[in-house]
């Protein structure tokens, strides 16, 4: 699998009130010292160790980021004579923390406690375990501190395969979607997307809060599909899978007819397959998009379609096994395909 970078977005951040405040932290955190620093941000998603620091050792000690003391730390420092303390807590609280948090609910040395009160320095005491306390905050870090972005398009689950449709307003997007819906799939957003980075290397999309579960038909209005159809019919996220941009059908305009080479589009900084459909009367746009979507399915599974049927077709002309007038009507031109390796047309001897 390939793990991409996280996308160098616009920075967010949460201040350490927020974080204590948050209802989303699983833990028992409260606030025993430098209660004038909470208005300090936390900008990493990602907390650190901070123990070498008690001896002076800060290479790598990154300010933004939650530093944790856990019973290693705490051990160590409660075995130092008072100046040891007091060194040890000079050295960590004069590197312009974010905050520190202690786990395990032990009460930190009161050297600690007078060095963060000093330098407005958050000093936060879980009671949970390191373990237990790191996952929390993990978990609650990138769920404020992702990078986000947002899209004008509607976004269906189809077959598992979250689906973006992209168009020029008023081709047809919102109508695609409600038959799909009708066909037994899930809307997910309609016109707005909201859309977030998460490791590794995924973008998951949800509806705009005011937005959510409804959807905008010309000629009827707003419809609340959870309402019409039920909670089968919606779904609150998902991971995005596939780009389908809708397009009118313009005369002398080429349109992909094979499907070998890939296109993508980046959101957030990945890359997600994009598909070109043109919509004319007469075609079926949920049915191409279901087919779409089942043969992403196919591609995930490592069976691509398009290039098995290219080999398939260049595998029988070098046996010989071609036929000219197929061959000629076919919408590319194989790769081992020569004059001299044409096959002869019906009919010559």
């Amino acid at each position: 699998m390939t793990v991409y970078d996280p996308p160098e977005t616009a920075s967010r951040s949460i201040t350490v009130q927020a974080l204590l405040e948050d209802p989303g932290l699983e833990v028992k955190a409260r606030l025993v010292a430098g209660d004038g620093g909470t208005s300090r941000e936390i900008r990493h998603p990602r907390i650190q160790k901070s123990g070498l620091a008690m001896v002076g050792h800060r290479v790598g000690i990154d300010p933004a980021r939650i530093q944790v003391m856990g019973e290693t730390e705490l051990t160590y420092a409660e075995g130092l004579a008072p100046e040891g303390q007091k060194q040890a807590a000079a050295n960590v609280f004069s590197l312009g923390l974010t905050c520190v948090m202690v786990t395990r609910g032990a009460e930190p040395p009161q050297a600690f406690v007078e060095e963060a009160e000093r330098t407005d320095t958050p000093l936060i005491v879980c009671a949970e375990r390191s373990s237990s306390a790191i996952m929390a905050v993990h978990t609650l870090l990138d769920e404020r501190l992702a990078p986000r972005t947002r899209a004008h398009g509607v976004f269906v689950d189809c077959f598992e395969i979250g689906v973006l449709l992209l168009g020029m307003s008023g081709i047809g997007k919102s109508e695609t979607a409600l038959e799909l819906v009708m066909r037994g799939h899930r809307l997910v957003a309609d016109d707005v997307v909201e859309f977030d980075y998460r490791p590794p290397g995924m973008i998951f999309g949800e509806p705009a809060a005011l937005l959510k579960h409804h959807i905008e038909v010309r000629g009827l209005g707003i419809l609340n599909i959870k309402d019409l159809y039920g909670v089968t019919a919606v779904r609150d996220r998902k991971r995005l899978d596939l780009i389908v941009k809708l397009e009118l059908w313009r005369e002398g305009v080429e349109y992909d007819r094979i499907g070998v080479e890939d296109c993508h589009r980046e959101i957030l900084g990945i890359p997600i397959r994009e598909v070109v459909l043109p919509v004319r009367p007469g075609r079926n746009m949920s049915s191409i998009i279901e087919m779409a979507a089942r043969n992403e399915l196919l591609r995930r599974e490592g069976h691509h379609s398009a290039k098995a049927f290219v080999a398939q077709v260049e595998a029988g002309i070098e046996r010989g096994e071609g036929d000219e007038r197929l061959v000629k009507r076919l919408p590319f031109k194989p790769s081992n395909m020569t004059e001299s390796s044409a096959p002869p047309p019906y009919g010559r001897k």
